[in-house]
């Protein structure tokens, strides 16, 4: 999935009760420990990594409380998502080749490191025949497509994952689909955009779409689809909406249009563009510190990088960024900036690797990172607690950890 990763912790209601969680004296037969104010130790286990948490909770039935508990879990987010360090952000990367497989690696590695290493994650269904989609990442949740039959909401830091109910409309030969990933802030709910475009004769086709939503684990249909052929393949989150690039006709590249699904009250709408610079480009969006980004592909020359912002305003988009191709681009061309350094240095890939560029210097330097191969997709997630399971959901063959 800035993704991402792109990230928009859940409402929060009233603050953690502290109350609820009372410390535990821990003594022995020559010394007693003082008891630590609740809200103390709220505050310091609000800042432990979630690897750790999982652990602790194992100390005292108040501390499993807490850390279970969906107002910690929030509080807790919140705090990882505005580390500018990126400290709690991993990458998550999908492969093809030698096998379908999926890894992640650590951003604050990746950035500010001199080597990292990519690791194999153990996803729902994992199968090195069958092909798997990053569809999106919205705090600390992943949207998963494994070949074109299976969709997961999965939390990789705490194992746990959920398997959707089917989504697919009635499809004859000819067709595609695509998925977007996000949170309905005002509901306080997940939910995943299916658009599935089934050709006919001609240049025809019909377009059908679907909305899932956690609180309901269960599909609709949307009406007034008013875009046209999609040409990104997920959905970008920004601002509460889902956005794809469209053209008009199918086989016609040259002229495109932004268009977006308001998950609040499932409204489609159109973002105005940039005033690009004149050149054949290839077209594609991305999100860059929680803002829309298109990154303009300019055939072996360079990509510029436009960011709107300020959403919605089209004065706001500007170019951040116009980064050269190295000495012998061959076929591959820049995905869009996966995010920005305290240092305004951006991360991001060119074919199958990793390039941070600096706009003060105009140098690019390639970090190492062992492990790892030509990867499809790149998805910017942050590691937190919050689960893809409804509360008191029974733990079934399609609800329970991760192998």
């Amino acid at each position: 999935m800035k993704s991402e990763d792109t990230h928009q912790h859940p409402k929060r209601s009233n603050s953690t009760n502290h109350s609820q969680f009372p410390s535990t004296l821990m003594q022995d037969s020559s010394f007693t420990i003082p008891i630590l104010p609740p809200e103390l130790i709220t505050e310091i286990l609000s800042r432990v990594p979630v690897k750790s948490l999982l652990q602790f909770r194992c100390i005292s039935k108040s501390w499993l409380a807490l850390i279970s508990s969906n107002e910690f879990a929030n509080t807790h987010l919140s705090l990882s998502v505005n580390n500018k360090e990126y400290t709690h952000h991993r990458l998550m990367l999908s492969f093809v080749q030698p096998e379908y497989n999926i890894k992640d690696c650590s951003v604050t590695s990746l950035i500010y490191g001199s080597v990292s290493e990519a690791f194999d994650l153990d996803y729902p269904m994992k199968n090195p025949h069958k092909s798997v989609w990053i569809v999106g990442s919205v705090n600390g949740l992943i949207c998963l497509a494994i070949e074109e039959n299976d969709l997961f909401l999965w939390n990789p830091s705490i194992r746990k994952f959920k398997k959707l109910p089917d989504s697919r409309p009635t499809l004859r030969c000819g067709y595609y689909f695509m998925y977007g990933f996000g949170y309905d802030e005002v509901h306080d709910d997940y939910k995943v955009v299916g658009i599935f475009c089934i050709f006919g004769s001609g240049c025809s086709y019909d377009v059908e779409v679907k909305i899932y939503g956690l609180k309901s684990d269960s599909w609709r249909n949307v009406d007034d689809f008013q875009g046209g052929l999609l040409l990104n393949d997920s959905g970008k989150f920004v601002n509460g909406k889902l956005h794809w690039a469209t053209t008009a006709r199918l086989g016609e590249y040259n002229g495109w249009d932004i268009i977006s699904i308001d998950l609040t009250d499932e409204k489609w709408g159109k973002v105005e563009q940039p005033c690009y610079e004149e050149g054949n480009f290839d077209f594609v969006l991305g999100v860059l510190e929680n803002d829309l980004s298109v990154l303009c592909n300019y055939h072996k020359t360079r990509a510029d990088v436009w960011v709107m912002k300020e959403y919605g305003v089209k004065d706001s988009w500007t170019k951040m960024y116009t980064i050269r191709c190295p000495n012998d681009p061959g076929k591959y061309m820049f995905s869009p900036p996966l995010c920005m350094s305290s240092k305004g240095e951006i991360l991001l890939v060119f074919g199958s690797i990793f390039m941070i560029y600096n706009p003060n210097g105009d140098s690019i330097r390639y970090p190492e990172v062992t492990n790892f191969d030509a990867c499809l997709e790149a998805e910017i997630y942050i590691e937190s607690l919050v689960s893809p399971l409804l509360q008191n959901e029974p733990i079934s063959a399609t609800t329970m950890k991760a192998a």
